[in-house]
């Protein structure tokens, strides 16, 4: 090979590189006379975005200007707050919902995010966009623990919905709450065990709801039995950006009265 050639190979690959530090994302392909190699940047940042993200979330139904009870809009405040990223919650009043937000999302669910001017819906989307545009700190959940208590708000939804006591809904709540106790007790204290990841922040909101809902409706507790259960929700609870973005005790009370009444 001459020197020339290794010259202009070298002053290419220097552009190439120079080129991607003023591009967030680019592909770059470039190729030696030994084999061909290709080169992708993703694009990624852990600089917060200069402006706030607008985030519709339900509002309060028994104090103005309060967040309301739904437990996905807590899932994305929770990833925002834990990314440290700045939003900037827009309540909606599902008594009444605004023109705007309609526009926004026809279907007329919450939560939904402005990302690059225009609005997104649906908690699993909004916040594996959160994690692949702001992947710093982590959250990302291994596939092998991402189904991890993953039916246990359905269970409680059966056993809170519930008139028959002998219906076996109590049973088959205890059954997965035991189970996640005893993957907690062995694995914790979170999910992914040291850290806090995607799967809890998805849980606890729900977790939240269960406590409540039913201690209100069926007078019902968690087994004192199940204590690293017990733990684990009182870490997930007394975490800064939960108690910031829980929604209140009679929220919680009030969002469940048609499921159990109705």
């Amino acid at each position: 090979m001459s020197t020339a050639r290794v010259q202009v190979s070298a002053c290419a690959l220097s552009a190439a590189v120079n080129n991607l530090r003023l591009r967030p994302t680019a592909v770059v392909s470039f190729t030696n006379h030994f084999r061909k190699k290709s080169l992708r940047v993703v694009s990624m940042s852990s600089v917060p975005p200069s402006q706030p993200f607008e985030i519709a979330v339900k509002a309060s139904v028994t104090t103005p200007n309060r967040l309301g009870d739904c437990p996905f809009c807590q899932r994305v405040l929770l990833t925002l707050e834990e990314k440290h990223l700045p939003y900037e919650p827009k309540l909606v009043d599902f008594t009444n919902r605004p023109e705007w937000f309609l526009k926004a999302n026809p279907d007329g669910k919450v939560p939904v995010i402005k990302f690059d001017e225009k609005w997104v819906p649906d908690s699993d989307v909004i916040t594996q966009t959160l994690e692949e545009k702001y992947p710093i700190p982590p959250l990302v959940t291994p596939p092998e623990k991402a189904t991890v208590g993953s039916k246990i708000f359905s269970t409680f939804i059966g056993f809170l919905k519930s008139k028959d006591p002998n219906d076996g809904t109590e049973q088959a709540l205890l059954s997965e709450l035991s189970s996640f106790n005893d993957y907690i007790k062995e694995n914790g204290p979170y999910i992914n065990g040291n850290e806090i990841c995607a799967a809890d922040l998805s849980l606890g909101p729900k977790l939240y709801h269960l406590e409540i809902a039913l201690g209100h409706y069926k007078k019902w507790t968690v087994p004192d039995s199940l204590t690293s259960l017990k733990a684990y929700t009182k870490a997930i609870f007394s975490r800064e950006s939960f108690i910031k973005t829980s929604a209140q005790p009679q929220d919680v009370i009030e969002g469940w009265r048609p499921k159990v009444e109705g």
